[in-house]
């Protein structure tokens, strides 16, 4: 399916400098969103992960429902503050801010095998810090799955060594 035509793109948002990409309409069409998420949930099938992990708030959006169809559990990255318990976290760089996020301890064990899939691949920052919170405690990451991947700002560099594959590609 051709993805991008459910994509807005939205010049100087949200600072100037910003070519934002909108999955909105996407999630707005039962047959777009649910091919999206079908074709998702068969890469991260082929990866042998024990569960997914995604980022708030649109990880959320894509990540559950690829979680579902895999037959996989989910687990919320969360920003500072919004899990309950003891909680893992990562300060980090974003392409236009910094952010901390963090994960619920009792759901990363060592030697389990974690998917980290999000709408958006930019700078890799907000990837590369819960890749680095999972190895922290043991576990590992095998693969990394983005609806759109915006090419030209390299963030594959910060996840070397992992298997990533998106559905889009954008130059920044």
């Amino acid at each position: 399916m051709n993805y991008e035509q459910y994509i807005r793109v939205i010049e100087g948002f949200p600072t100037k400098e910003i070519s934002f990409k909108d999955i909105s309409p996407l999630l707005n069409n039962p047959e777009a969103y649910k091919a999206a998420v079908k074709e998702m949930a068969e890469i991260v099938k082929g990866w042998g992960a024990d569960a997914l992990i995604g980022p708030e708030s649109r990880g959320f959006v894509i990540g559950a429902p690829v979680a579902i169809e895999a037959g996989l559990g989910f687990i919320m990255a969360r920003k500072a503050g919004k899990l309950p318990g003891l909680c893992i976290s990562k300060t980090f760089t974003l392409e236009y801010a910094t952010a901390t996020l963090e994960l619920p301890q009792f759901a990363i064990k060592p030697g389990m095998k974690y998917v980290l899939i999000d709408d958006l691949m930019a700078t890799g920052g907000t990837l590369a810090a819960i890749k680095e919170m999972i190895e922290e405690c043991g576990a590992s990451v095998a693969g990394i799955v983005t609806l759109i991947e915006l090419t030209d700002l390299n963030g594959k560099e910060l996840i070397k060594g992992v298997p990533y594959q998106s559905l889009v590609k954008y130059p920044h």
